[in-house]
This record gives C-alpha cells, sequence and structure tokens, in this order.
C-alpha cells in the first residue's frame, strides 16, 4: 500500500512560516497545533527568508514586462483585425 504525500497550499506554508518568524510559539508547538512535521516548519521559514526580497523585486519588473506584452498583443490584434476587414470587403466584391 503506498501513501501519498499531504499537499500544503501556498497560503498554509506562507501562514505558519510567519508564525515561525514571529517566536510567539516554538517550531514543535507550531508542528503540533497545525499537524506538520517540525523539518517543514523549518524549510518553509528558511524559503520565505530567503525569498522576501524577491517579492518586491520580481512584482515591479513583472508588471512592466506585463504591461509592455499587453501593449504588444494589442497592436497585434488591431493589425489582424485592420487586415480582417481588409480581406471581407474584397471578398464581398
Amino acid at each position: 500500500m503506498s501513501r501519498k504525500r499531504k499537499q500544503y497550499s501556498s497560503e498554509f506554508k506562507a501562514k505558519v512560516a510567519l508564525q515561525a518568524l514571529k517566536n510567539e510559539q516554538t517550531v514543535a508547538q507550531l508542528a503540533s497545533r497545525y499537524e506538520v512535521h517540525p523539518t517543514m516548519i523549518h524549510t518553509w521559514k528558511r524559503n520565505l527568508l530567503k525569498g522576501a526580497a524577491n517579492i518586491f523585486d520580481k512584482g515591479h519588473k513583472t508588471n512592466k514586462q506585463s504591461v509592455a506584452k499587453v501593449d504588444e498583443l494589442y497592436r497585434h490584434i488591431g493589425k489582424l483585425k485592420v487586415e480582417n476587414d481588409f480581406l471581407s470587403r474584397k471578398l464581398s466584391l
């Protein structure tokens, strides 16, 4: 009989990692409270600390990149619409 690993949501991981960062409870207490192995809490906490700076950097860069991509797509849609209108007029003649 194979056991499947339990999957945790990103929100749950962030919540537990933030609780661990606050140091209001020990990792053992948090592990008991959330029914998670203490090693997992340490890993989530370490990942949160490692990725915290990227949240601010990537959000800013991604926003500029997505705006540029949307502008490019709108230009392409406009071009296709003009071509489609031109061809439909020529076809109806």
